[in-house]
């Protein structure tokens, strides 16, 4: 049970940070480009890096309830951390919550795949967001296998009410 809570611990953890860093995005992605434009970097990376500072920083002076967007994504990121709760009291009945983690972990690849090229993201920068998933799904799979471990609980029987005697 130690070592469930512990994955379920890290995986948590990392839910929580990327979605916590998605509110304060446009001093993020600043502080980045200006990080990158004082070491050695990839002529590509400092090119889209700054991109999307542009990006980020026109529209947020245009369009500033754009970012609202973004704020959702990091909501709904704290709010999925919350989910698993119900793993971390009760394994077993919640393995559930796992197998769904596993999924939307999966289901990053195909949306990378198909959202980057209509979005214009470079391939490259698909890879990572597909890394997303791929490392989220390792802590997930950990707990899953040992959860699957664990002793199962009964079935509990529904009593199907009888109708009475006439």
């Amino acid at each position: 049970m130690k070592a469930i809570r512990v994955w379920l611990l890290i995986f948590v953890i990392g839910l929580t940070l990327s979605g916590a860093t998605a509110f304060p995005l446009v001093t993020e992605v600043r502080t980045l480009s200006s990080a990158l434009h004082h070491v050695p970097a990839p002529d590509a990376l400092l090119a889209w890096i700054d991109r999307v500072l542009e990006g980020l920083t026109v529209t947020g002076k245009t369009y500033p309830f754009i970012a609202y967007g973004t704020d959702w994504l990091a909501f709904a990121h704290l709010v999925i951390a919350i989910a698993f709760w119900g793993p971390w009291r009760d394994p077993t009945r919640n393995i559930w919550v796992i197998e769904w983690a596993m999924i939307c972990c999966a289901a990053i690849i195909p949306l990378a795949l198909i959202a980057g090229p209509i979005r214009g993201i470079p391939f490259w920068w698909q890879l990572i967001d597909m890394s997303f998933g791929v490392f989220g799904i390792v802590p997930l799979l950990v707990v899953w296998r040992l959860i699957k471990r664990l002793p199962q609980p009964e079935p509990t029987l529904t009593r199907t009410p009888t109708a009475p005697a006439h």
